[in-house]
């Protein structure tokens, strides 16, 4: 005599809360999807049936907890899923998904590959998922080297540009207008940094120029403390402080709730 779908559904409970209750045996049995699918529609109804019939108040809310987690692990698994299904069926278009999809490409979806490795017991397919969790990796590293080349040309557009204005203000302006525009990215803060550095070590360079470099450089640190987030700030400028004691004391001061307002010293924000 087969089990009802009550009777199925509640053994999945009993396994998840109590044979199991650690979320990564859970994947184990998550993630065979065609099983799993005809069952999670009424698994997640039983749940709520459970929840609502329930009179003890702890037990109701650990069924709820249980069912949220269920679901937060089944969203997860499936948003893994449909990846990896466009990955096997389209094997020669992984780039052109890297290109499209790297956000999707986390260490979760290649934690959740290795657990479709061990799950499968043929070796055909074992071996199937880790090549082509290798060839997602070796595309990956294309894309991104590829994307941090673009970065560096950009700012050395953007660093030419700088140079070549009409004069140092015209030039320390444009530094300014892109910090404003949210514009002044690490690669180019990078070329700045470097020109500073071999301006500031030459021997053979003119004091004149030596100026220039040293006034652009000093622009763009006073133009990055006006983008900075308040955390950063709040950060500084509570390791500014010498003593311990009153350390502590702007500690407590800066991580106590209230009121959202302009702060009267901008140095000392609270987050």
């Amino acid at each position: 005599m087969g089990y009802t779908m009550t009777e199925i559904c509640d053994k999945f409970i009993e396994f998840f809360m109590h044979k199991k209750p650690e979320t990564k045996d859970w994947r184990k049995v998550l993630v065979f999807r065609e099983e799993w699918q005809r069952y999670k529609k009424h698994f997640y109804k039983r749940c709520q049936v459970r929840i609502d019939m329930e009179t003890d108040s702890s037990l109701k809310q650990k069924l709820v907890v249980l069912a949220r987690k269920v679901k937060k692990i089944d969203d997860e698994i499936e948003k893994h899923m449909e990846l990896f299904t466009e990955l096997r069926d389209n094997p020669a278009d992984i780039n052109a998904i890297v290109a499209r999809r790297r956000k999707d490409f986390t260490g979760e979806f290649f934690r959740h590959l290795n657990f479709l490795v061990n799950a499968y017991n043929g070796l055909d397919e074992r071996d199937g998922v880790a090549r082509l969790g290798a060839k997602c990796l070796s595309a990956i590293h294309a894309y991104d080297c590829t994307l941090e080349q673009l970065d560096i040309e950009s700012a050395q557009t953007k660093f030419d540009d700088i140079l070549n204005s009409s004069s140092l203000e015209d030039a320390c302006d444009k530094i300014k207008s892109l910090a404003k525009a949210k514009e002044l990215d690490s690669s180019l803060i990078l070329l700045i940094n470097r020109a500073w550095a071999a301006a500031k070590d030459s021997t053979t360079m003119k004091d004149k120029v030596k100026d220039i470099m040293y006034n652009i450089y000093t622009t763009t640190k006073e133009s990055l403390k006006s983008i900075s987030p308040p955390e950063m700030k709040l950060i500084k400028y509570l390791l500014n402080i010498e003593d311990p004691e009153e350390r502590f004391g702007a500690l407590a001061t800066a991580f106590s709730p209230g009121d959202e307002r302009e702060a009267k010293d901008e140095d000392a924000l609270y987050t």
